[in-house]
């Protein structure tokens, strides 16, 4: 006999079937053992859920407006760990307006290429940053670009890395490149921007330079 998918698995199914540009979109879930209806709506509270019998909607924002389909599948797998059993469906989805074409994001690996560009021709390190245009994208990009070895600075939606052109640390500038380009194939968007840029720079006794941020070395 099949075993019933856990709701937060539930949900990114449901999520994959959402059309390409959904904005908002509203799910019910429906307990399955009524004496714990209270209990699963309580886990659901941040979300702001309405409740009908045992009946539980709520609404997830791709945007950020309200919550965003990170927070949801984090509330879910809370309901899921007390063993709460129930089913899940989507009741309705809006897609986002068009975008212009001025304000769609151009691809990553495009950016990165035009900041690299702009460099000095000796240039050795540099410290650069993804500002992603959603939150929810953030699990994904981290590991698409994890041989970029990102790190959580630079706000709630960014992520920062190294690069080294020949030497020392950091990921080399090709292989950022592809890792940005594997984010632009799963159109997750945002902008790049190099912080900080060395040029001519020879270790000694060091793989290379360290730069602090808040005090860390990074």
């Amino acid at each position: 006999m099949l075993q019933p998918l856990a709701l937060a698995d539930d949900f990114d199914g449901l999520i994959r079937t959402l059309p390409e540009h959904w904005a908002e979109a509203r799910f019910e879930l429906i307990i399955a053992d009524d004496a714990r209806c209270d209990r699963a709506a309580a886990l659901l509270g941040p979300a702001n859920p309405g409740r009908r019998g045992k009946a539980i909607r709520f609404g997830v924002d791709r945007r950020g407006g309200t919550l965003t389909p990170e927070a949801i599948r984090r509330l879910l797998r809370r309901i899921d760990s007390e063993g709460v059993k129930g089913h899940l469906e989507v009741i309705r989805a809006t897609e986002a307006a068009p975008v212009t074409a001025t304000a769609r994001h151009r691809p990553l690996a495009e950016q990165w290429q035009d900041a690299i560009a702009a460099l000095p021709s000796d240039w050795t390190d540099v410290y650069a940053e993804i500002r992603f245009t959603s939150t929810d994208y953030l699990e994904r990009a981290a590991l698409l670009i994890a041989p970029c070895n990102p790190a959580r600075y630079g706000g709630p939606n960014a992520l920062r890395f190294r690069c080294a052109r020949a030497f020392g640390y950091g990921v080399s500038a090709e292989m950022a490149e592809r890792c940005l380009a594997r984010c632009d194939e799963e159109r997750i968007t945002g902008e790049v921007e190099i912080l900080r840029a060395l040029s001519d720079t020879y270790p000694v006794g060091t793989q290379g330079p360290v730069w602090y941020v808040g005090g860390r070395a990074v």
